[in-house]
């Protein structure tokens, strides 16, 4: 894990590569109970029966819930001290490119593209993000988010 204390060690990120993070497996507990807390019961994530024989050969995570796993998995690459608040700002751009099944492990891969300044005595510092898929040449999800965090 790295760790930035203050505005000048997070603008001193800028074009660095943070590692990845350990891998988590995804189960079909947590993609039930993401169903539950989205009403997105889609077949394809529910019914394992079904799924079966279905596009993939079983169940998948929601794209969204594989984006919402970068948020513990980024904790565990980078921790942020001596700022009164961050925020998640957005996101650039987000797309996921093969799906993650059930019983897979993922992971995130993460680097600091930039960090400029902005209003209120604050940085704006963008990510590129990449989640893999153990075995797979293929990310489950690859996205551009933007953080702000203020002195």
């Amino acid at each position: 894990m790295i760790t930035a204390t203050g505005l000048d060690e997070i603008r001193a990120l800028a074009g660095k590569d943070l590692g990845a993070s350990e891998w988590l497996e995804i189960t079909q507990e947590r993609v039930n109970t993401f169903a539950d807390a989205t009403d997105d019961h889609q077949w394809i994530h529910v019914d394992a029966e079904k799924a079966a024989s279905g596009p993939f050969g079983g169940t998948i995570a929601h794209g969204y819930l594989t984006l919402s796993l970068v948020i513990p998995m980024f904790n565990d690459l980078l921790a942020i001290g001596g700022t009164k608040m961050s925020i998640n700002y957005g996101l650039e751009k987000v797309r996921f490119p093969s799906p993650v099944r059930v019983g897979a492990k993922i992971r995130l891969a993460a680097k600091v593209a930039e960090v400029t300044d902005v209003a209120g005595n604050g940085v704006q510092m963008v990510c590129d993000f990449t989640v893999e898929i153990e075995g797979s040449e293929k990310p489950a999800c690859v996205a551009r988010p933007i953080y702000r965090h203020y002195a």
